[in-house]
C-alpha cells in the first residue's frame, strides 16, 4: 500500500451551465514532502467548508487502480493524478479491503479512515462530463475521506503501514452500499453505527434510520 500521488489545489471559479461556481476540486501532483495538518493538506483548500474539508474530511484518498474502469467508462484519456479531486492517489488500498476506521502511518503522519464519499455535481465540472456523479455512485468506486490522527510530513512514494482498526469494522465499500442502496437492512445499519471511527455525519443518517421503538437496543 503506497502514496503514488499528492494533490493539491485551492479554490477557484469556473463556468458551470452559464454560472460562476467556486470549487476546489481541481488538484495537481506536487513533488517533495509536503505538510499534512488536522485539518487539510499544505497547498490545499475547499469551497464549500458544509461539504467538504472538516476533521472528518480532512483528506480525500482515491485507488489508483479505478483509472482504468474511468477510462474505459468514459471513454476519455485520464492521466493526471488528482483528476476526481483525490489529496492522495494511493495503490493497494481498494474499497473492498480497506475498512473505516483503519489507522495507517504514512510518512509522519498518522491518518485513520472516517467515511466513503459521496459524489456532488463538482466532479462532473472536473471530469466534463454531467452524468458522472451518477455513474461514480453506482460504480461503488467511491474511494474515502482520511481523518489526521497525527500531523506530519508526507510525500508521494511513501507507505502506508496499518497499526490499528476499529473493533468493529465494515469494509468501505459496504458501508457505501449500505448508506446508498440498502437503506432497509436494519441489522446492517445497527452493526455500523457501532463502529466508533465511522464520521458523525453518516452516523446520524444511519441512526435515523433505526426505528425509535427499538433505539432503547442500541
Amino acid at each position: 500500500m503506497d502514496l503514488v500521488s499528492v494533490n493539491v489545489g485551492l479554490p477557484k471559479y469556473v463556468q458551470f451551465k452559464s454560472e460562476s461556481v467556486r470549487t476546489g476540486i481541481f488538484k495537481q501532483p506536487v513533488s517533495g514532502p509536503v505538510s499534512l495538518m488536522q485539518m487539510h493538506l499544505e497547498g490545499d483548500g475547499q469551497a464549500d467548508l458544509s461539504a467538504h474539508g472538516g476533521l472528518d474530511k480532512a483528506v480525500y484518498a482515491y485507488p489508483l487502480e479505478h483509472y482504468d474502469y474511468w477510462r474505459d467508462v468514459l471513454q476519455s484519456e485520464i492521466a493526471e493524478m488528482g483528476s476526481f479531486g483525490e489529496n492522495f492517489t494511493v495503490r493497494g488500498m481498494l474499497e473492498t479491503d480497506i475498512s473505516i476506521g483503519d489507522v495507517f502511518r504514512v510518512g509522519s503522519a498518522m491518518v485513520q479512515v472516517s467515511q466513503p464519499r459521496t459524489p456532488c455535481f463538482k466532479l462532473a465540472i472536473r471530469l466534463g462530463r454531467a452524468d458522472v456523479p451518477r455513474q461514480f455512485l453506482q460504480s461503488m468506486r467511491s474511494g474515502f475521506y482520511l481523518r489526521v490522527l497525527c500531523e506530519g510530513q508526507i510525500a508521494a512514494g511513501d507507505v502506508f503501514t496499518q497499526c490499528d482498526q476499529d473493533p468493529v469494522p465494515i469494509k468501505v465499500h459496504d458501508m457505501m452500499n449500505l448508506y446508498h442502496f440498502d437503506a432497509e437492512n436494519i441489522t446492517a445499519t445497527r452493526h455500523a453505527i457501532q463502529n466508533k471511527a465511522l464520521a458523525d455525519e453518516w452516523r446520524s443518517v444511519l441512526q435515523a434510520r433505526i426505528p425509535e421503538s427499538s433505539r432503547s437496543e442500541d
